[in-house]
């Protein structure tokens, strides 16, 4: 059986680490490098980086952080917010970073996802969506729609269906971020993430609610995502990587040590 992964997300906002709920309320928490390098050196599998205004600011990701991320993190990358084209993913893959992550732009061009696989290969390109829970129309068969500009703007788009179009464009992987979940800490949304992971070939990422380690047993337990992200948990201090990797050991989900 294949290792879940687990992942750290650091929201960054004015080049700090930054969390709110549910999208509103953000406080800042500490400086993303230094954290990152924590994390890495604790052993979690994978991080992700987003510069959460960059989309709304219209400016590009703040590379020169990406290249001190590279320096200081030994463990794969992914890095999103403020990548508005080829030249920009480009640049934050030479920066260091294993993948690039987007979200609002592929919403809007979706023909960047087929450009970005071409040029970069499929593994480097991570879709992000954000949905919200709402009710079953012909328009939106799953019962969540997908938002985008840090999750402003709903877009009358089914998110399953989304995430199969996403795949066939050539997106190598799946992070469904439950808008509704953010930052409550009371779970992960397991139906919209079976969903997708059901309707796609690719590995999904499970985003959104991580409270306490046996959400993440939940969530392998009854969903095919193949890795949770996690965020509050951790950045607050409740809990260690090693903690959350001991606890999933012990519901018999295999973790890489």
């Amino acid at each position: 059986m294949l290792t879940k992964r687990l992942i750290i997300c650091l929201d960054v906002r004015d080049k700090k680490v930054t969390k709110g709920v549910k999208f509103k309320g953000n406080i800042d928490i500490g400086d993303p490098v230094e954290m990152g390098a924590r994390y890495s050196a604790e052993g979690v599998d994978e991080l992700v980086f987003y510069d959460i205004t960059a989309s709304a600011e219209n400016r590009p990701c703040d590379i020169e952080m990406v290249r001190e991320i590279a320096k200081n993190v030994f463990i794969p990358f992914a890095v999103g917010g403020g990548i508005r084209n080829l030249e920009d993913m480009r640049a934050v893959l030479l920066a260091g970073a294993e993948k690039v992550s987007i979200n609002s732009l592929a919403v809007l061009h979706p023909e960047i996802i087929e450009e970005g696989a071409k040029a970069f290969g499929n593994q480097c390109m991570v879709l992000g969506m954000d949905v919200k829970a709402v009710e079953k129309t012909e328009q939106i068969p799953s019962g969540y729609e997908v938002y985008i500009q840090g999750g402003r703007k709903p877009m009358g788009l089914d998110a399953v269906e989304w995430a199969k179009k996403a795949v066939a464009l050539g997106i190598g992987e799946i992070c469904v971020n439950s808008i509704d979940a953010d930052g409550t800490k009371e779970g992960y949304e397991l139906n919209i993430t079976q969903q997708i992971a059901k309707a796609v070939p690719v590995p999904v990422i499970a985003s959104g609610g991580a409270g306490i380690p046996e959400h993440i047993s939940d969530l392998f337990a009854k969903t095919d995502a193949d890795a949770a992200l996690v965020a509050s948990m951790v950045h607050f201090g409740e809990y260690t990587v090693e903690g959350i990797k001991e606890a999933m050991q012990n519901a018999n989900i295999p973790v890489r040590h």
